[in-house]
């Protein structure tokens, strides 16, 4: 293997985790601020929300990260009126389409997690809070999604690490993260899989810390739940 060849091209892998990182970590947040309450719909069959939202889960989940990347950053573009309006400012840029379509997808994802969340918080909560004159937002605000997004920490954290080899996808629409910087380095110095061995490493080392830090906010929110040995 050419370790010297990696060494050498090390600023273009550290592009790529730069890239990689704002094409996991922002989607993860615009997905969750559009879950929050969309996973409060679904849990609560919402009748005026809950069909929109069911449809856009569904759209979302039932097809490829792949596929709904394409659509938006080749679909859009056959579009005249889409070329001529002000969208187009960022509809033109592989990294805003890529930002677009994960958090889009990430988004469904955590609709589910927060509505399963939310289903399974114990009733014995809500009418405690109830018994102390709490209001409906109050209740929710205090009581329902801390308790529900404490037991979705496991979950979402499966989700965090989806999204970071999902973002591999921005390769394809010739962004430079990590995987696009392993072909990079393969395609310049005709090489079979130097650049791919040195994106996995870079990949796992990545997902190594995340899991880390989920095990740590699990240790410390999740403690009550844990099962007392003897």
């Amino acid at each position: 293997m050419r370790v010297d060849l990696v060494i050498e091209n090390w600023p273009l892998f550290a592009k790529g985790v730069w890239i990689t990182l704002q094409l996991t970590f922002l989607p993860l947040l615009i997905g969750f601020l559009i879950a929050l309450p969309a996973g409060y719909a679904r849990a609560r069959g919402t009748p005026f929300w809950s069909p929109f939202v069911n449809g856009y889960v569904y759209l979302f989940r039932g097809t490829p990260l792949l596929v709904q990347t394409f659509l938006i950053y080749y679909g859009l573009a056959q579009f005249e009126w889409v070329r001529d309006s002000w969208a187009w400012t960022f509809l033109r840029s592989p990294w805003w389409c890529a930002l677009i379509a994960f958090s889009l997808n990430s988004g469904a994802y955590a609709t589910e997690i927060i509505r399963g969340a939310i289903e399974t918080t114990p009733r014995g909560e809500l009418e405690a809070a109830d018994a102390l004159g709490m209001s409906k937002w109050q209740v929710n605000r205090l009581v329902l999604f801390p308790s529900a997004l404490r037991r979705a920490l496991p979950q979402y954290g499966n989700e965090v690490v989806f999204m970071l080899h999902g973002s591999v996808v921005a390769s394809v629409i010739t962004l430079q993260d990590i995987l696009g910087a392993g072909r990079t380095l393969n395609a310049k110095y005709y090489l079979a899989y130097e650049g791919f061995l040195t994106a996995a490493a870079l990949y796992m080392a990545i997902t190594f810390v995340l899991l880390a830090a989920f095990r740590r906010l699990e240790g410390r929110f999740l403690k009550h739940l844990r099962p007392r040995t003897a």
